[in-house]
C-alpha cells in the first residue's frame, strides 16, 4: 500500500514537482504552478526540483534532488507533479503515487521530439497518470487533490510495480518507433530549383 504520511508535523498537504535533468527550460509548467500557489499557499507545502529552468517564485525549490531525497520526497509527498519523464513516472507509482503528468512540447522549446506528449497520452489513456495538457486542467487536477489527495495514491506491491515497468517500457519501444519513424519519413515536398538556363526543375 502507499505510504501513508503523518500529517501533525506540517502544515498542508505535501506536493512534489519535478522536471527532471533535461537541459530545455520547462517555464510553462512552473508558471503554471507559481499562478496555482498564490492562492493555496496556507494549505501545501512545494518541493519543486526545477532543473535547468529559472527558479519559480515559491518556497521549496531546488534545482536538483540527489536520487536518493528524490526518492524520499516522492515517498512523503501527496501529490506528485511531473513532466512525462518515463523513469519519473515510474518511480512515482512505485512510491504509491498517481503523477500528474505535463509533458514537454518541443514546439515550445522544451524538448527535442514529441516523446514525451506520445508516451504521456499512452499512459493517460490507459489511467495511469493524470494527463494535464493546458493551464486548466493542471489547476483543476490540483485542486482535486487538496480536496482529496486519496485519490491519488495507488495500490503498489513489487509484483504490480514489475508488470507497471513491463507495461512503461513496452509503451516507451512503441513511442520511440513512432518518433523514429517520424524521423525517417520524407517530406512531402520536393525543393524547386533554377538552373543557369533558365528552365526549372525539382530535385
Amino acid at each position: 500500500m502507499p505510504r501513508q504520511r503523518d500529517h501533525t508535523d506540517v502544515a498542508g498537504v505535501q506536493v512534489l514537482v519535478a522536471v527532471g535533468t533535461d537541459k530545455h527550460p520547462f517555464d510553462r509548467l512552473l508558471g503554471w504552478l507559481a499562478e496555482w500557489h498564490v492562492d493555496v499557499a496556507d494549505r501545501v507545502d512545494l518541493t519543486v526540483q526545477h532543473g535547468h529552468t529559472a527558479a519559480p517564485a515559491v518556497p521549496g525549490a531546488v534545482p536538483f534532488l540527489a536520487h536518493g531525497a528524490l526518492q524520499a520526497a516522492m515517498a512523503d509527498a501527496d501529490l506528485v507533479v511531473c513532466h512525462g519523464g518515463p523513469a519519473t513516472i515510474l518511480e512515482a507509482r512505485r512510491h504509491g503515487r498517481l503523477p500528474i503528468v505535463v509533458p514537454r512540447d518541443p514546439a515550445r522549446g522544451e524538448h527535442v521530439d514529441d516523446h514525451q506528449q506520445l508516451f504521456a497520452r499512452r499512459l493517460g489513456a490507459a489511467g495511469m497518470v493524470a494527463l494535464c495538457e493546458s493551464r486548466a486542467a493542471l489547476h483543476d487536477t490540483l485542486a482535486a487533490g487538496l480536496a482529496d489527495p486519496a485519490r491519488f495514491a495507488v495500490v503498489t506491491d513489487p509484483l504490480t510495480y514489475d508488470a507497471q515497468r513491463a507495461a512503461v517500457a513496452h509503451v516507451g519501444r512503441i513511442v520511440d518507433g513512432l518518433v523514429a519513424e517520424a524521423a525517417r519519413r520524407a517530406p512531402w515536398w520536393r525543393a524547386w530549383v533554377r538552373p543557369a538556363g533558365g528552365r526549372g526543375r525539382v530535385r
